[in-house]
This record gives C-alpha cells, sequence and structure tokens, in this order.
C-alpha cells in the first residue's frame, strides 16, 4: 500500500509540473552550437556511492569525445543532477532537464523507482532516457504498454530472478530456498517474485519467504524463522547495505548457509562491510569485472579518478553514453547534421551497439537489450571472481 500511494503522489506531482511547463515542439529540443546530454541520479544518500561513480565515468568520456571533436562536429555539454534518492526529485530533475535545459538525451537513473515515474513528462518534451541499473520491466513496459521515450541498456528483473533461480536449482543443485526481501521496493520484488516462480518450476522449494521495509536495520526476527527451515540457499534481492547488516546478524544467530543475490550487491562496500561474512556467496551481474575486455577502461578510471571505488555503474554508464552517443552520430549522418531529441529517441529503437558489458540491441518491442547473458559472479577472499556466463529462459 506505500508503494502505491507512493507512486500516485508522484505521479500527481509529475502531471502537475507538466501543466505549469507545458510541452515540447513536434521535434522536442534541437542541438544548437552544443548538444546538451542530461543525466539524474543518486548523489546523496545510501545509493550515492552508485551515483557518483556514474557521473563522474560519463563525464570522463564527455571529456574524452569533447577533446576528439565532439559528436558529428558538436561539442557536449554534460548536465548531472541529483535525484537525493527519491521519485519526486527525479521528476523534477528530468522536467528541468527537458524544459529549460532543452537536453537532446537524459542518462540514469540507475534505481526503477526513479526510473518509472519520469515516463510522462520525457514522452510530453519528446526526450528519451536511457536507464542504467534500472530493472524493473515498468521502467520500459507498464500495463503491456510501451513507454516511447524510455530506455536501458540492463536486463530486466525477472531475467535475473530466473538466472538467479535457474543457476541455484541447475548448477548449484540447490532444492530449498529462502527469500528475505524488501517490500517496499519495487527492485526487489521483482527479483523475489521471478526466483520464485523460476526455481518452484524447476521443482525447488520456497521453504521462507520473509520481508522488511526500507529503512529497516534488524533482521534477526525474519532471520529466526528461515533458519528453522534449514535452506540450501537464501536469496537477497536488495542493496549491499542491508546485504551487509543481514549476513552479520545471520552469523550471529548461527546461521551457515550459501546467500545469493543480484546485481545490487556488487560495490566495493559489500566487500569492505561483509566480505567475510559472504565467502562463497552467488551474484547475478552485468559483467565479469575480470573480463580482459573491460581492463583498460578500468585503467582509465583509476586514472581519471585515483582512489574512487569503482562500481558496476562506471560499466553501465558507459554502456548508456555510448549507445546514445551511436544514436545521435546516426541521426546527424541522416539530416545534415541535425539533432533532435526526438528523432534521437526514434534511432535508439533497433540500434545495436557493442558495449563494455556486451552486445547493446535495443529491441523496437519493450526497449530492453536483446540476448544479453548474465555473469554469475562470487566473492574469494578480498576480490569478485567470475564463475560463468549464465542465460535463462523466461518462457
Amino acid at each position: 500500500m506505500k508503494k502505491l500511494v507512493l507512486l500516485v503522489l508522484t505521479l500527481s506531482l509529475c502531471l502537475g509540473l507538466l501543466v505549469a511547463c507545458g510541452s515540447g515542439g513536434e521535434e522536442g529540443n534541437v542541438a544548437g552550437d552544443k548538444i546538451k546530454i542530461g543525466w539524474i541520479g543518486s548523489l546523496t544518500g545510501d545509493q550515492s556511492v552508485f551515483g557518483i561513480c556514474e557521473r563522474d565515468t560519463i563525464q570522463m568520456l564527455i571529456d574524452e569525445v569533447n577533446e576528439g571533436g565532439g559528436i558529428a562536429g558538436k561539442q557536449v555539454e554534460f548536465i548531472p543532477y541529483d535525484t537525493k534518492g527519491t521519485p519526486e526529485e527525479a521528476v523534477n530533475a528530468v522536467n528541468r532537464l527537458v524544459t529549460n535545459d532543452k537536453v537532446q538525451i537524459i542518462l540514469g537513473p540507475n534505481a526503477s523507482g526513479l526510473a518509472i515515474p519520469i515516463a510522462s513528462v520525457l514522452e510530453k518534451g519528446k526526450v528519451a532516457d536511457i536507464a542504467t541499473v534500472a530493472t524493473n520491466e515498468k521502467v520500459t513496459v507498464d500495463g503491456g504498454k510501451l513507454k516511447p521515450y524510455n530506455f536501458r541498456v540492463c536486463f530486466i528483473d525477472p531475467y535475473q530472478g530466473a538466472v538467479a533461480a535457474s543457476f541455484a536449482y541447475q548448477e548449484a543443485g540447490f532444492r530449498k530456498a529462502a527469500i528475505l526481501s524488501d517490500i517496499s521496493d519495487e527492485y526487489s520484488q521483482g527479483l523475489a517474485e521471478y526466483f520464485k516462480k523460476t526455481f518452484e518450476s524447476l521443482g525447488g522449494s520456497i521453504v521462507a519467504e520473509e520481508a522488511f521495509k526500507t529503512g529497516d536495520v534488524d533482521f534477526r526476527a525474519q532471520l529466526t524463522k528461515i533458519k528453522e527451515t534449514d535452506p540450501d540457499v537464501i536469496f537477497l534481492p536488495y542493496f549491499y547495505k542491508e546485504v551487509s547488516l543481514t549476513v552479520k546478524q545471520a552469523d550471529e544467530i548461527g546461521i551457515k548457509t550459501t546467500y545469493m543475490g543480484g546485481d545490487g550487491w556488487t560495490s566495493d562496500q559489500l566487500m569492505e562491510m561483509a566480505g567475510p561474512y559472504l565467502q562463497g556467496c552467488y551474484i547475478v551481474n552485468h559483467v565479469d569485472f575480470d573480463d580482459p575486455d573491460v581492463q583498460d577502461f578500468k585503467d582509465q578510471f583509476a586514472k581519471a579518478y585515483p582512489g574512487q571505488p569503482m562500481q558496476l555503474n562506471a560499466y553501465m554508464g558507459h554502456d548508456a553514453f555510448v549507445v546514445a552517443k551511436a544514436a545521435m552520430e546516426k541521426v546527424a549522418a541522416d539530416n545534415n547534421g541535425k539533432i533532435s531529441s526526438e528523432a534521437v529517441a526514434k534511432a535508439l529503437e533497433g540500434i545495436k551497439v557493442q558495449g563494455i558489458t556486451g552486445m547493446i540491441h535495443l529491441s523496437p518491442e519493450d526497449h530492453n537489450p536483446i540476448g544479453k547473458e548474465a555473469a554469475i559472479i562470487t566473492i574469494e577472499g578480498e576480490d569478485y571472481k567470475f564463475v560463468k556466463k549464465y542465460a535463462a529462459d523466461l518462457g
């Protein structure tokens, strides 16, 4: 109920802003002497570690492009805004980017709860957004209806949950699973739903389902109930901070089992906060950090930002940018150098670009990448280690 009320209030705010600001022209926002690229994400709050890394990565790439002559001969201006981790601020930020800054495209955010409510603003202004790690189905399609200006470079929650469950059952040999999820978070609920559906369809048993709400810090009551069911694996579909608290408290009450989670885990902070408690865990991720193809990019980031931890968002931000760049180059080539946000949005449909996380081929039907494999990784010592590439059937 809390989640529903929040979405309704957010949509109401969004519509109010639209009435106040009006709509874009038929072509949306047309680039002048410069191309303007917007970005939204969390620069403050619990997820700021992801947002800062993502913003800085895109700034690094834009600086590199500008030094090489820009995109289609135009320099690129980067305009980032902090969402503060709230849907309301996400809507406000997109409204400013579309209406005041007149951007040609927006990149980010990295969270589904921030990406879902911005669709109406994008559509009104005819400006596309490429989400980075916003994996909930409703980001691009809601109730069977395609959102024409919402795209993403990540796979979706149903696929991620299915990959986790399939690997757990078919590769790891687990037969009894417990789930602890954040009932107030779209991302967490999406992963939990499809993990359960897939695991049971394969013949596995979900022996416990427990939940908490965002902001909770004590999970001992839920973990005590889970302990009584003696699961082979516990699926924790939420973010690194709460995961760290969970596994430490589980250890306190004597739980000894394997943990599994999704892309919300992958952070240097997880290793620092709870690495010893997560040895041998399994994580569904978008990229193999040890892949030879990503090492030059890692070196580039380390040189640009010495000492700054590199998060998954660096890789996803990279891919969102190269897709946007390819779309704008195509539009410029097809329109004598003219780049409008409406044309960029149309160019994104069906585009195929090699990214750092794999080939990005955006489906015209749902605006999601087609056939993107997941990377299963684990924790060994103080390092993330690649296990294997893995795909799942959602049918």
